[in-house]
């Protein structure tokens, strides 16, 4: 009975509202305010890592450092309290990460090192989502991502089949230029021969012998050769789920498939569509 009473107390109603709602201006500023001080948080971390200005503003980082994290510890408790499930929300992604953003503050103090996963903070800005109400876009982002999925054997084969083509040329080209001209073990020629049909081309191992620069030409011209297969497959399978997707918007009234996903009324008889959210996230 008093758990009930704490949940629907007016302040931790008022809370939820204020710190998970976007829908309130409240929550808009909530939101917009959080996202400023992390981006902020961001921008501090990358400066401080620049030696000169870590030498003349250094402790003016870490006040600002340790400011930030009490603004982020304060937020993420305020998350546990008002939160109607609060197991819920820090096993979460951004319940996760929220803590992740202020525990390497606290394990500075003992451990040095762990100042730097303070990096970690960039994840939180995918709370700009929920603040720019780009959840609407995530269909189309599910829809890549399946089409990801459906194509992952397909890359698998082209990737285990690159992966042979480079361990036979970095043989031979171990073999055939030797360490004298830098090709001193396999791996340092498998990391020529990756960087050579890439099309990186650093250019910190370059073949000496004519044999040598020949395959490194061959190696070339497959780099340019392979680069679009992985291109190809998954717009094969991005168009194959479009087809599929455009199928499930089918016409309440006269039953006809095949619309476009931005489309709001049906192209035949101009009755409303269902939304495409509704369709693809059940």
């Amino acid at each position: 009975m008093n758990e009930k009473n704490i949940v629907d107390s007016p302040l931790k109603q008022r809370l939820r509202t204020i710190i998970f709602g976007t829908d309130t201006p409240e929550g808009k500023a909530f939101d917009i305010a959080l996202l400023a001080s992390i981006v902020a948080s961001i921008v501090l971390i990358c400066l401080d890592t620049i030696d000169s200005l870590h030498s003349a503003y250094g402790e003016l980082f870490l006040i600002g450092e340790w400011m930030f994290t009490v603004i982020f510890t304060i937020e993420y408790l305020l998350r546990l309290y008002c939160s109607q499930n609060r197991f819920h929300y820090a096993r979460s992604f951004f319940g996760i990460v929220d803590l992740l953003s202020i525990l390497p503050s606290y394990l500075a103090l003992i451990f040095p090192a762990a100042n730097f996963a303070l990096a970690i903070r960039v994840l939180r800005l995918f709370r700009v989502f929920r603040v720019l109400k780009l959840l609407r876009f995530l269909a189309d982002g599910n829809l890549l991502l399946k089409a990801m999925l459906q194509s992952s054997r397909k890359v698998f084969v082209f990737f285990f089949s690159v992966s042979l083509i480079i361990l036979v040329l970095s043989v031979v080209m171990y073999v055939i230029e030797g360490p004298n001209n830098g090709f001193s073990s396999i791996p340092k020629s498998m990391y020529w021969t990756i960087v050579t049909i890439t099309t990186v081309g650093y250019g910190d191992i370059t073949p000496q012998t004519p044999l040598g620069q020949a395959i490194a030409a061959l190696t070339m011209l497959i780099g340019y050769s392979i680069i679009a297969i992985p291109t190809g497959i998954l717009t094969a399978e991005i168009s194959h789920e479009m087809v599929k997707v455009r199928d499930l918007r089918k016409c309440s009234n006269c039953g006809k498939k095949g619309h476009d996903n931005d489309a709001q009324f049906c192209n035949h008889c101009g009755s409303e569509l269902e939304p495409l959210e509704s369709l693809t996230n059940p």
